[in-house]
């Protein structure tokens, strides 16, 4: 065997086993919301768990992002991957055989704080073993399409290690994955590190996260605490602190997790507009259509996974489309008009679901046109982001990206399961008056959670099996048509405020001028 082919063979070594890491880490994203119903009857979660199995995953990934690819150019990327991979394989299996909802969270929790490292680990592994040339571009689009499968392709997958063998596996593959990525990854990628690596930011880190949990926490926690309790209003008030602390301290930090002169750049904060518009709707609601089919439409979960590849689908295939547009149209009409093409797919699935006696066919044609809206929009935002701020900057650029992606996705997980609740409990109310409050309350979070034994909640044993599905179907579609409706009017609202953005009125031809020299010496440091 010559140099050359034993070259070419440990770098296709070094590309499986990179990609087996970006398809372990979505598949962690999309797999598990479609087995939450199936967990609620396991393990006895209620609606407030079901939300934080998702959100303890995404706010670890949040407080990791930015300081990764700091400690992995200090100490070595290989080592810092590779630990990681061991953590993810590890967390992974403590997931698959938790026997209790909150083992679950917890273990979610440093499950994702080892994802999102490992993640953005893979990005800096392949940069350095593919430096440039043709090689580099292949390996970056096979990274791109291996990632998006494990997002377009979780839920199905999910659903069918969940119907043929058992809910936990859909943790435990993960330990036989992180094995096989470290066989491959040891004897094919050199150690690499970076001797002027920068500071890593604790205190930001610290700070954004503890103020995301906070909110997160009162957004969850408010209607049954209530939103205008003390200890409510606590949590609120030290989330507003921390974000406040947060700001202060990186303003006057040498070396801040984010560097707030590069929101002075239109297409910088254009395209993060664009980025928390996604993330605002399309991915939240990944977390409650398995809900929608299994528990609304009482699909299997086989067929609430194939139903959601409509979804999901064209995630993978229309961004060849979203940059072809791009570099016909430019970013300031692409980026809207995809997240404009996402909110007429959610009022399409409010039209749809609003319709007495519809099933989930009709949910389909919104679906398809919200997947398509986030296939064209999905890599131009991330090109734009990086490309708007100079060279030096563009590792900070990706990290705020997929940091904003993050933060959005957990708050609106929040928000729209509130939504949720609050819709099923006012259908109940008017159309049960005589029942209690607080009992139609509970009976509202059980059946969002996907419970069977609702009815003897409220003893209306007089109501007909029959009726009963009927009331608590029209009732879930009622909560789910107000979560439409808002995932539909806040991507359309985020849409506006990019496009205004990217071209401000008197000022559009003299967009050039926004990005004067003086502006990009500001952002590289230079006096």
């Amino acid at each position: 065997m010559t140099a050359q082919t034993k070259g070419q063979l440990t770098n296709k070594r070094a590309l499986i086993a990179i990609c087996l890491a970006a398809l372990m880490f979505g598949l962690e994203i999309t797999s598990v919301p479609v087995i939450l119903p199936t967990l609620e009857k396991a393990l006895g979660s209620n609606f407030s768990q079901l939300q934080w199995i998702m959100n303890a995953y995404t706010i670890a990934c949040t407080m990791v992002l930015m300081g990764t690819g700091t400690l992995a150019d200090r100490f070595g990327r290989k080592r810092v991957f590779i630990a990681n991979v061991i953590g993810f394989g590890i967390t992974s299996i403590v997931c698959g055989i938790a026997g209790s909802t909150e083992l679950l969270i917890a273990s979610r929790f440093f499950q994702g704080m080892t994802g999102g490292a490992m993640f953005i680990c893979t990005i800096a592994l392949l940069s350095y073993q593919y430096p440039e040339g043709p090689q580099r571009s292949k390996a970056f689009a096979a990274w791109g399409i291996i990632a998006g499968i494990g997002l377009g392709f979780g839920p199905i997958i999910g659903s069918i290690i969940s119907e043929t063998i058992n809910w936990r596996w859909v943790f435990l593959i993960h330990g036989a994955l992180a094995l096989s990525t470290i066989l491959l990854i040891i004897p094919s990628i050199q150690e690499s590190k970076d001797p002027n690596a920068g500071k890593l930011d604790v205190t930001g880190m610290l700070l954004l996260s503890a103020a995301v949990f906070a909110l997160t926490y009162y957004i969850t926690q408010g209607p049954e605490n209530g939103f205008t309790s003390t200890s409510s209003l606590l949590v609120l008030l030290a989330a507003v602190v921390l974000i406040i602390l947060f700001v202060l301290a990186e303003v006057g930090q040498p070396y801040p997790m984010i560097d707030f002169k590069v929101f002075r750049v239109r297409q910088f904060t254009g395209a993060i507009m664009g980025c928390i518009g996604m993330n605002f709707s399309f991915w939240p609601l990944m977390v409650f259509l398995p809900l929608y089919f299994q528990v609304a439409l009482h699909c299997d979960t086989l067929t609430t996974g194939m139903c959601l590849l409509a979804y999901t689908l064209p995630t993978l295939l229309f961004p060849p489309i979203g940059e072809r547009l791009m570099l016909r149209y430019g970013a300031g009409w692409v980026i809207p008009g995809g997240l404009l093409l996402i909110g007429t797919g959610f009022f399409v699935m409010y039209a749809g679901s609003s319709i007495a006696g519809t099933g989930w066919l009709a949910l389909l044609p919104g679906c398809i046109l919200a997947g398509s809206g986030l296939g064209i929009v999905n890599t131009p935002v991330t090109n734009t982001a990086t490309g708007a701020v100079p060279g030096d900057r563009a590792g900070m650029a990706s990290g705020i990206d997929v940091s904003c992606r993050l933060i959005t996705l957990a708050i609106n997980i929040a928000l729209m399961g509130f939504l949720l609740v609050q819709g099923t409990f006012s259908y109940l109310s008017d159309a049960l008056p005589l029942a209690g409050t607080d009992q139609l309350f509970a009976l509202s979070k059980q059946l969002v959670a996907g419970s069977v034994k609702v009815e003897q909640a409220l003893n209306i044993e007089t109501l007909t099996e029959m009726h009963q599905q009927d009331l608590f179907g029209k009732a879930l579609q009622q909560g789910f048509g107000r979560v439409f409706l808002y995932g539909g009017t806040g991507v359309s609202v985020l849409a506006l405020i990019s496009f205004l953005i990217f071209n401000p009125q008197k000022r559009r031809k003299q967009f050039a001028d926004a990005l004067s020299i003086q502006q990009v010496a500001e952002l590289s440091g230079d006096k």
